[in-house]
């Protein structure tokens, strides 16, 4: 689908997670079909993919919850959605996506916001800084559990579209992944040695409701309950940066350390080569305590072919088939990541490549970024006709 539109995508910032990626996949989306792509953002490492994929970064401090800034940007959108003649608006997140109201109506300029997260309203003035992304012109969701949230918190009528998010086929295709690849994920990983090391991988920033502790306990135990000679061929590893985190961190090593797990736990910061990382590890894992919207680690994996275990809560129920395409677990209990993981361990290679084939399949027949990416500039279309503005 043709979209010769100016499109400026509004996020706080391009360092890594879900809605960074979407940034980055939109992007390219919106050249390849004949359209300018304008990311207004504070910066950030994904700034180089939006340039490269041909998108312009303006560096604006857009990340900002300050009333006084939210104001500021909004004439800051303002000036750069009429010099660049921007034809939509599409918001990321609560902060940027006040600005982008106050610019959009400015400017009568069409607004898209998308939910990547269901976000909590604890307070009425928590409810009223949220509602920013419920007043675009059309809303996104990243999921049926984002949708469901939504919903129940504003009235948005027919304004609501669920579009998850994907994963790249391409990119996280494990025929695409090379043998060198690989083995320099290992390397990184302090791993080259012990090459038929069984790897656990769990991805995401440390923070604590991703639940790191909770795969600590239970490899711990995995561990305490492992054959003689077995434990020391089982590696736990945590990919991903601090991002501010640097208490829990602190904290999450410390109790690795008092457990005595070093040698068998790594902590191996950032990932820049996630699709090799996949296909580094047997098994994935995803036990957030809290829901996730979508869960792009649970697509990503799946892609690759690798078996995910997940809490069973938020989008995790909607990527993953239980007992097929792989397992979801109570959150926050280690004792049933612990079985789990089990499991996994006992039907063997083949039976966790069968399992990470189901995967593949359902992810590309639910979850590729095409869908997501195709159906988001149909969301445009709609938009810009129902504003009497698709020509």
């Amino acid at each position: 689908m043709r979209l010769e539109k100016t499109v400026l995508q509004v996020i706080p910032a391009l360092h890594s997670g879900g809605a960074e990626r979407t940034t980055v996949e939109m992007t390219k989306a919106i050249i390849a079909a004949g359209g300018r792509a304008i990311v207004a953002t504070s910066g950030g490492r994904l700034t180089a993919d939006v340039a490269a994929s041909g998108g312009r970064v303006m560096l604006l401090p857009v990340h900002s919850k300050n009333p006084l800034a939210i104001y500021r940007n909004a004439g800051r959108l303002e000036r750069l959605i009429r010099d660049e003649r921007v034809d939509i608006i599409h918001a990321r997140s609560r902060a940027p996506a006040w600005s982008a109201l106050i610019a959009a109506r400015r400017t009568r300029v069409p607004l898209v916001t998308t939910y990547h997260g269901a976000y909590r309203s604890q307070s009425r003035l928590k409810r009223l800084f949220n509602s920013s992304m419920a007043r675009g012109d059309l809303v996104i969701a990243n999921s049926e559990f984002t949708a469901a949230a939504i919903r129940q918190a504003y009235d948005v009528g027919d304004r609501l579209r669920v579009i998850p998010r994907g994963a790249d086929l391409a990119e996280f295709n494990p025929s695409a992944i090379s043998a060198d690849r690989i083995h320099a994920i290992r390397e990184q990983w302090g791993l080259v040695e012990n090459s038929g090391a069984l790897v656990l991988l769990l991805p995401g920033r440390l923070t604590d409701w991703k639940g790191h502790w909770v795969a600590v306990e239970a490899f711990s135990r995995l561990i305490e309950k492992a054959e003689a000679g077995a434990a020391s061929d089982l590696r736990l590893i945590f990919a991903g940066d601090q991002q501010g985190a640097g208490d829990y961190a602190a904290s999450l090593a410390g109790r690795v350390g008092e457990l005595g797990l070093q040698r068998m736990i790594r902590f191996v910061g950032h990932c820049g080569d996630m699709p090799a990382a996949y296909g580094a590890s047997d098994i994935v894992l995803s036990p957030s305590i809290r829901p996730e919207a979508f869960g792009r680690v649970a697509a990503e994996a799946g892609a690759m072919g690798k078996p995910v275990i997940a809490s069973d809560h938020g989008g995790a129920r909607e990527t993953i088939v239980d007992e097929d395409t792989g397992l979801l677990v109570s959150p926050g209990s280690a004792d049933d990541l612990f079985a789990a993981i089990r499991r996994l361990i006992d039907i063997g290679a083949e039976g966790r490549r069968a399992m990470g084939a189901r995967a593949r399949a359902r992810i590309a027949l639910h979850f590729a970024t095409e869908a997501m990416t195709e159906a988001t500039i149909a969301a445009y279309h709609e938009v810009l006709s129902r504003k009497g503005k698709l020509q």
